[in-house]
């Protein structure tokens, strides 16, 4: 894919929105938390789109807080409009962390977090302290989830503070092993709420 670089005058010559290359970010939905136990997005469900008039959906999370501590911030994918959240999905999981004194630093894998052939909750961030300043934010992609042909694979980057006094900056990827449609996405606290924070969804345009 070609990079486009812009100045002011190409910018300025720009006539109408459609002269506009269309690899963009297209807003589709977004879910605020309020002591919820879950954020779900279901394609056709109170204006979400998630099938194939997109590529690639991305996700942001906002400062996604839990009500109990040391909580894990998880997702799920569903094949049947989100009776069922039990892709069985195989993942990795990695995390950057550094003490805020400094005393510390370390890249590490993280065993208990991936998962092999599994129809459980991944998690996208782990051990979050639930302090009232303190919530998870990063992003998720889920590519061509619509296919029939293809696995789903999804990766994501979070960062929060963690409950020793840490920043983790945390990688996770994967793919759900299935090559049905998958049609909708759950996130949730592996205990309790999530107690306030928002979840946006994205549609990524062909370039």
């Amino acid at each position: 894919m070609a990079l486009v670089k812009y100045n002011n005058n190409s910018i300025s010559a720009v006539t109408s929105a459609s002269s506009i290359p269309s690899g963009a970010l297209v807003p589709i939905k977004t879910l605020t938390a309020s002591s919820s136990s879950t954020l779900s997005f279901v394609d056709g469900s109170n204006g979400v789109v998630f099938d194939n008039t997109y590529p690639i959906y991305k996700f942001k999370f906002i400062n996604c807080h839990p009500a109990t501590n040391e909580a894990n911030f998880t997702f799920n994918m569903s094949t049947d409009s989100g009776s069922n959240y039990n892709v069985t999905k195989t993942s990795t999981f990695f995390a950057s962390i550094h003490k805020e004194d400094g005393s510390s630093a370390s890249v590490s894998y993280f065993s208990n977090v991936d998962l092999a052939q599994s129809t459980s909750f991944q998690q996208i961030a782990e051990n979050i302290k639930n302090d009232n300043d303190i919530g998870v934010s990063g992003e998720m992609y889920l590519f061509n989830p619509s296919s029939t042909t293809f696995v789903k694979h999804f990766l994501g980057r979070t960062n929060h503070h963690r409950n020793s006094g840490q920043s983790s900056d945390e990688f996770v990827a994967g793919y759900g092993n299935i090559t049905n449609p998958v049609d909708a996405v759950r996130f949730q606290m592996s205990s309790g709420n999530i107690d306030s924070g928002k979840i946006k969804l994205y549609g990524i345009k062909d370039s």
